[in-house]
């Protein structure tokens, strides 16, 4: 739930245009945190009329272009997320600081849009008068590099198991070592 309604932000947006005060004195009436908080409202509100009030319920997507083109315009000028956001017509400030954020730690690539959802378990066959034994390679290098590697990979799985058990006989030994250096300290 938002921290201030819609009609809240309308009542204290339309005091202010109405000279009924400054932003200080309009948050401390109506018990907003801070007047920051009434400046945003009242630069929404001449921005984007009562629209800029209210929570936006729609996911607004941007392209990969124009986020590059906020995050240079940021970089380049001396302009608050706050006034840029409302120059390029966003009513989210926070949305074009993560941008930038996500600029300076990644580069360009961050900024791209993401695949959403899972991967696909199943791949699907590109051909569908293809049989699965067409699709398995015959070629008898490629069969001979792939048994190679499958043996390699066996030596390796076993190498890691030996030593495995081997480093798993070793604590019990050292435990009773341990042990038994530690009882003859107490003897003494």
């Amino acid at each position: 739930m938002a921290k201030y309604s819609f009609k809240l932000k309308q009542e204290v947006v339309q005091a202010y245009q109405n000279g009924e005060g400054g932003y200080n004195y309009l948050a401390q009436k109506y018990g907003v945190t801070d007047e920051s908080s009434v400046r945003k409202w009242n630069n929404a509100y001449l921005k984007f009329g009562l629209d800029g009030l209210a929570r936006s319920r729609k996911k607004q997507t941007y392209s990969f272009d124009f986020k590059l083109h906020v995050v240079e315009l940021y970089l380049t000028t001396e302009i608050s997320y706050q006034e840029l956001a409302l120059s390029v017509g966003i009513n989210n400030p926070p949305l074009i600081t993560k941008w930038v954020n996500d600029f300076r730690i990644a580069g360009p690539d961050a900024l791209k849009p993401k695949k959403r959802g899972r991967r696909s378990k199943v791949e699907k066959p590109k051909d569908i008068n293809q049989s699965p034994n067409e699709s398995i390679n015959s070629n008898p290098d490629y069969l001979k590099q792939l048994e190679e590697e499958n043996l390699k990979l066996r030596i390796e799985n076993a190498y890691l198991k030996e030593l495995r058990r081997l480093r798993l006989e070793e604590k019990p030994q050292k435990k009773k070592r341990e042990s038994s250096t530690a009882s003859e300290d107490h003897s003494n």
